[in-house]
């Protein structure tokens, strides 16, 4: 665990590399604060011995002046301290944060599909915060109290030796008790941050799901669910105070009884005749002890949240460290493309062993519209995320106009593809934003062009603030097909070489399913179009239709071609929507 820890506190340290002279600054402050911190009680004694005592009333006005030029002093040096610590500490997780982003923005679709959104969302907010903290809380700090400790060490032992000694007999009883609660904060703290992902993990995942919650009348079930989980963080975070509520009293009596012996001792020494201990002594000393006891009862708590930062670095760092990218080799910057595409037997897996494609074999000629059909699961989908390279294929290859995908940067592939989903994803933004995806090459004025020409701008003006109208979060404020026709614009104006249109114009209105049909013939002109659908009506004038079944291209051609083959796949499935009034 030791090894750990320091292995991670040195990867965040390396993220002060580009802030070297800043960080050299908190240092330089953090020797200053101890120094002038440590100044003033000795200061203190002296003004007792040498000029209370001596009744010096003009030597006792100067010494107090230059007391509070170096309490000045030690503000000037607190206030630069912490603010330079905390100034570079919050560049470091901003450093950190865009690396975390940039690096989940990039991962294979795989590692979503097997990892919580909600931990995610926690790694990249509340984890990265607390990351920050081991620089404006933690280490820092703890540097600080550390040379303030042993410049008030040397003072007192400068001052008077004696009574140094006994300060020294108590400091390994509270070095020990703040060890001991060191370890023991350690687990409680690498169980609280885990109780705080599920918690956000569990909340996210209902907050998304809220109308399921609903419709099926969850709410009990799920607030059940929400309560023990609560209570876990709750059970956590319990743990953690029962820990700070034992070690802190006990490094209160601890001080308060070594300054009780410092006194006793102090006084005698004085009564007897003692020359080595003065009435200035014990009033430095009453500080002294306080200077040091205080910062070493607080390095724990310090200690406390550095751990935390550390568990939330590991936390951020098997993120960081997690090699889920899809391999980005290709050195080939994807021309504009005819779009002739080829599929060489093909296999896929999204569970090692659990095949979805079984050597797929399939020719698309540029300018075609092949249409995609079969039940669910029979792997129409997965070939399109295949031409999208969002997962790299087990065996066999892919090829567009002759090349290889994987030779051309993922970049420029993707930028030649643009997709329609059934489940349209819309930013909580403005339509316009929405459909330009902020790309500073679409103006307005494209757009509306766009819209026009497709036949959706007299919808979207109707909209309060037409293009500027804020769709909210997943685009709430329209409907299923309003977000289907936002999604068509999105693709026509991004101007692809392939279009991929996957259950496009299921469940949405008639309405929007013309203004549909008409933007995807506007869309389809003049490059390679490839549809999945399970309603067959809107395929019928395909150049070509693959028929698909576990995973396995069963029959192909036209529509006319497949319904003359008796009990034919692609017959039969037309026949039974043609009874059940799908196809009218």
């Amino acid at each position: 665990m030791k090894a750990i820890k320091s292995i991670s506190l040195q990867k965040i340290l390396d993220y002060s590399k580009p802030y070297k002279k800043r960080f050299n600054w908190v240092v330089v402050w953090a020797i200053a604060l101890s120094i002038f911190a440590a100044l003033r009680p000795y200061m203190l004694k002296q003004t007792v011995d040498d000029y209370v005592q001596t009744k010096d009333t003009y030597g006792l006005l100067v010494f107090v002046g230059l007391m509070g030029i170096v309490l000045i002093l030690e503000v000037v040096s607190q206030f630069y301290f912490v603010y330079w610590a905390n100034w570079l500490g919050q560049d470091i997780v901003k450093d950190m944060r865009e690396q975390l982003f940039n690096k989940i923005t990039n991962f294979k679709m795989r590692y979503f599909d097997k990892e919580p959104v909600g931990k995610l969302v926690t790694r990249s907010v509340s984890d990265i915060e607390s990351i920050a903290s081991i620089f404006s809380q933690g280490l820092f700090m703890i540097v600080s109290d550390l040379l303030k400790m042993i410049v008030v060490l040397g003072i007192m032992f400068y001052m008077n030796w004696k009574l140094s000694c006994i300060v020294l007999i108590a400091m390994p009883i509270l070095v020990y008790a703040t060890r001991i609660f060191q370890l023991k904060m350690k687990s409680a703290f690498q169980e609280v941050r885990t109780q705080i992902s599920n918690l956000n993990t569990f909340v996210q995942e209902r907050l998304t799901g809220m109308k399921i919650v609903q419709l099926f009348n969850r709410e009990d079930i799920e607030y059940e669910k929400f309560k023990e989980i609560n209570n876990k963080h709750n059970t956590a975070w319990l743990r953690n105070i029962m820990y700070n509520s034992i070690f802190f009293p006990i490094a209160d009596i601890v001080s308060s009884l070594t300054l009780g012996f410092i006194i006793w001792y102090g006084g005698i020494s004085i009564v007897n005749g003692d020359n080595l201990t003065t009435f200035g002594d014990l009033f430095a000393y009453t500080m002294l002890i306080s200077m040091l006891f205080n910062p070493l009862r607080q390095i724990a708590d310090k200690f406390n949240v550095m751990q935390m930062g550390i568990i939330a670095a590991e936390r951020v760092f098997e993120v960081l460290e997690t090699n889920e990218e899809i391999e980005d080799k290709g050195t080939l910057i994807a021309p504009r493309f005819q779009g002739n595409i080829r599929l060489e037997d093909v296999y896929f897996s999204y569970i090692p062993g659990t095949q979805v494609l079984k050597g797929i074999n399939l020719d698309i000629k540029r300018g075609e519209t092949i249409a995609l059909v079969g039940s669910s699961g029979a792997g129409k989908s997965t070939i399109i995320n295949l031409l999208s390279r969002f997962y790299d294929i087990d065996n066999g290859r892919i090829y567009i106009d002759g090349t290889n995908i994987n030779e051309f940067t993922l970049r420029s592939l993707r930028k030649q593809i643009a997709v329609v989903l059934q489940d349209v994803f819309l930013f909580s933004d403005s339509i316009l934003n929405n459909i330009t995806l902020n790309n500073p090459g679409i103006s307005r004025e494209e757009v509306v062009k766009a819209a026009k020409k497709i036949g959706i701008h007299e919808f979207i003006q109707s909209l309060p603030g037409g293009y500027d109208y804020n769709v909210k979060e997943r685009g709430v404020m329209l409907s299923s097909g309003q977000r289907q026709l936002i999604s068509f614009l999105r693709a026509y104006v991004s101007d692809p070489s392939i279009l991929i249109l996957d259950e496009a114009t299921s469940s949405i209105d008639s309405y929007s399913e013309e203004l549909i049909q008409r933007a995807t013939n506007y869309l389809t002109q003049d490059r390679t179009s490839i549809v999945i659908a399970h309603r067959l009506a809107t395929i019928v004038s395909a150049d070509q239709i693959i028929v698909m079944d576990q995973g396995q291209i069963v029959e192909k051609g036209t529509h006319d071609d497949l319904l003359q083959i008796e009990g034919g796949y692609y017959r039969n499935l037309y026949d039974s929507q043609y009874q059940s009034g799908i196809i009218a």
